[in-house]
């Protein structure tokens, strides 16, 4: 596996956004910043007190700070901000916990216009108290700026909530997994600690490596949602908006831009609008000027769709496929019936219409 022995990291510390004019919710400094200290746990260490410290070093407050990695008290005591060990939660007094018996705190808890029942990591602790600064400074925007809220959203629902629920032993769902998902960043946190066998490891460089990674992810993130993600709205409000001039149905909808990640924001805009009845499909150009029709999924993240293009249709291609279907230009249907693609514009929206006409017949 890896050697953290051997492991050569350019930085001593991880303070890569500038300090925003926009943060007014730092916790103030109690010393000159170059003296701060944030502690935490030594040993084995996880992902979420590895993001916690990272998003403190985005602050102005602790960003030339100290880590401490200790189990002392006393040590833990002489620190400004203290995560994930100390068995105190007391924000007043800096101090980031989640361990003791008594702690049942969840975001919606915390900040009720939220509606995360999760119970808390020490990394969902500090974004909730700090995040919203850190995702103002990293778009430029105000604190105040419906955006900073949506992506501050987005941030935790998408990424930090994983690390909360694995860190607390909380299961996904009930019963038997099928299989076991293993490439988690937790999981990858956690494999970057020194083996069992290996001697005279590095702890300290270990995390600091943890920290880059668990930082340039979060990074790329609130980036992603900030320049990909929040335009694709409009494209999908656009969309349905000409729903019914694309069919009768309402059930169909043509992207101008198919890349554009557009689930989240047609199941949001469905709620809001009260759509009804959901859309089916979506219809969309390739980058080889071939056209798509995919099929809207019950629920994000979901493999089953509100409506499956045609069983017999399923993993047939080409030539077989446009006899099959007697829609000329056929190239492809998925072998799961979530996707298929034709030549032309009209080819794919005549796959979608002939599904609905199967289902109608079927329920009639």
């Amino acid at each position: 596996m890896h050697s953290c022995k051997k492991a050569i990291l350019l930085f001593t510390s991880i303070s890569w956004l500038p300090v925003s004019k926009h943060m007014t919710s730092s916790p103030p400094a109690k010393k000159a910043c170059i003296e701060m200290k944030i502690g935490t746990h030594n040993g084995s260490f996880h992902c979420d007190e590895v993001l916690a410290c990272f998003l403190l070093k985005q602050l102005p407050t602790y960003k030339d700070a100290e880590i401490i990695r200790t189990r002392d008290q006393k040590v833990l005591d002489t620190c400004d901000i203290v995560v994930d060990v100390g068995g105190i939660f007391d924000p007043s007094k800096n101090r980031y916990d989640h361990h003791q018996k008594t702690f049942t705190e969840t975001m919606k808890s915390l900040l009720p216009t939220k509606k995360w029942t999760t119970k808390l990591s020490s990394a969902g602790l500090v974004y909730c108290h700090f995040g919203k600064d850190i995702v103002a400074s990293i778009l430029e925007k105000l604190l105040t700026d419906p955006i900073t809220e949506t992506i501050f959203d987005k941030v935790y629902e998408h990424f930090v909530e994983e690390i909360d629920a694995i860190d607390n032993g909380v299961n996904q769902f009930d019963g038997e997994p099928r299989y076991q998902i293993t490439t988690t960043l937790s999981n990858r946190v956690r494999n970057l600690n020194p083996n069992w066998n290996e001697e005279n490891a590095d702890e300290m460089v270990c995390f600091l490596k943890a920290m880059r990674v668990v930082g340039e992810e979060f990074m790329d993130r609130v980036l992603y949602y900030k320049k990909a993600w929040l335009p694709a709205r409009q494209l999908v409000v656009d969309a349905i908006e000409k729903r019914k001039e694309t069919d009768p149905s309402g059930e169909i909808m043509v992207l101008s831009s198919g890349g554009c990640p557009w689930r989240d924001h047609l199941f949001d805009i469905e709620q809001e609008q009260n759509i009804s009845p959901p859309i089916k499909f979506v219809i969309y150009a390739d980058s080889n000027g071939n056209w798509r029709v995919q099929c809207v999924p019950v629920r994000i993240g979901s493999f089953e769709n509100r409506l499956s293009l045609l069983s017999e249709w399923q993993g047939v291609r080409d030539d077989a496929l446009s006899k099959l279907s007697g829609i000329p230009g056929c190239i492809f249907v998925h072998a799961s019936g979530f996707i298929g693609g034709n030549k032309t514009f009209e080819g794919a929206m005549e796959m979608a219409r002939k599904t609905m006409k199967d289902r109608d017949s079927k329920a009639s």
